[in-house]
């Protein structure tokens, strides 16, 4: 099933009730608006995706298989080239910490590439929405057909809009 999404930035809460009552009279299905910003659902309540707990996971899931891959890929190295690196701690030692250096070098993969990749391009945008919530802005988002999207941007341009987008999730 695909959800369709309208998604209305205005810059104050006058604009944003004006903008809801307007929707409202027009016979549009309530259930089916919601108004993000102070005083009204925060964007965790909607559900916008925090762009941090994406990096977070991406980062986790990277570990997962990044860390065993680099100790492998580290003593590995070690085995073929049979570098005595450091002398103190012998052949098996050189290859133990071989692996270690490799799992370190995996560690840092899943957190600079999985953690800032997943900031980076985790959050489609849902974080420009967070900062202009953060910033006093409200959001307006109906959710439905594409005929009631229509009818809703339709009502909404009639309001001084910062931005207004449709968005379609094939996903859910």
């Amino acid at each position: 099933m695909n959800n369709n999404y309208l998604v209305a930035v205005l810059s104050d809460r006058i604009q944003a009730e004006s903008a809801y009552t307007l929707l409202e009279k027009q016979g549009l299905p309530l259930d089916k608006i919601t108004i993000l910003g102070r005083g009204y659902k925060t964007a965790d309540e909607f559900g916008l995706i925090d762009p941090n707990e994406v990096a977070q996971k991406q980062a986790k899931l990277m570990a997962s298989w990044l860390i065993p891959f680099g100790f492998i890929g580290g003593a590995g190295f070690s085995i073929l080239t049979d570098l005595q690196t450091f002398a103190w701690a012998g052949s098996i030692g050189n290859h133990i910490i071989g692996g270690l250096l490799g799992a370190i070098g995996g560690t840092m993969g899943s957190v600079f590439i999985g953690g800032g990749g997943g900031i980076a391009f985790g959050s489609g945008d849902a974080l420009p929405y967070r900062n202009r919530i953060n910033a006093g802005k409200y959001l307006i988002v109906v959710e439905g057909s594409q005929l009631l999207l229509q009818q809703s941007s339709t009502i909404l341009r009639k309001f001084d809009l910062e931005n207004i987008k449709t968005y379609t999730d094939m996903y859910q």
